[in-house]
Order: C-alpha cells, then structure tokens, then sequence
C-alpha cells in the first residue's frame, strides 16, 4: 500500500472537512460514488457538510475510501496543518491516525 503524508486538514467556509494529501492527487474519486469529492483547485479531498455524520465520521470515510479505492494510506504527521479544526475533534484524529 502507498503511503502519503496530510499536508492539511480543515474545516472550509461552506461547513465541508478537508484532507490535502502531500503529493497525491485523487481526480477521478467521484467515480467511486461515495460522496468524496476532488478540489482541482486547493488539490484537496472533502466531504459534504455533515448532517447524520460528524466530521469525525467524515475523517473516517474518507480516509477509508482512499485506501480501498487507491490503496492509498493517508497519515497525519506532526508536520499536517490544521485549520478550523477544534482540539477535539483533532485529538480524534490523531487517535484514529494512530490506530492505522
């Protein structure tokens, strides 16, 4: 399995979370029909704004998505930006990052 760093993680205007991978570029994931979607122009993964599903969940799924349909494994490392991300919901993934 393919490894890539997260550059960033946040939380953008229109309520949607974001993952930028470092070097990865995810263009086609629309295809897989899972509701993850592809900024060409911020280069970043996001999900709809969550209404049944936190954005933990949305981390997850996300996450999750990219490994089944890329065999790609997206890692926090200390260097991953955070914007918009309460120290909660950090902490949760940071926890959930570990566990991988």
């Amino acid at each position: 399995m393919d490894i890539d760093h997260i550059e960033a993680i946040g939380i953008n205007e229109q309520g949607q979370l974001y993952v930028k991978p470092c070097k990865k570029q995810f263009t086609l994931i629309w295809r897989s029909a899972t509701q993850v979607h592809w900024n060409d122009t911020g280069s970043y993964l996001y999900s709809p704004k969550p209404t049944e599903w936190s954005y933990m969940d949305w981390y997850k799924h996300i996450v999750t998505v990219i490994a089944d349909e890329y065999n790609c494994k997206l890692l926090v490392v200390n260097d991953t930006l955070w914007y918009s991300v309460d120290n909660e919901l950090k902490g949760q993934i940071i926890n959930f990052n570990s566990e991988l």
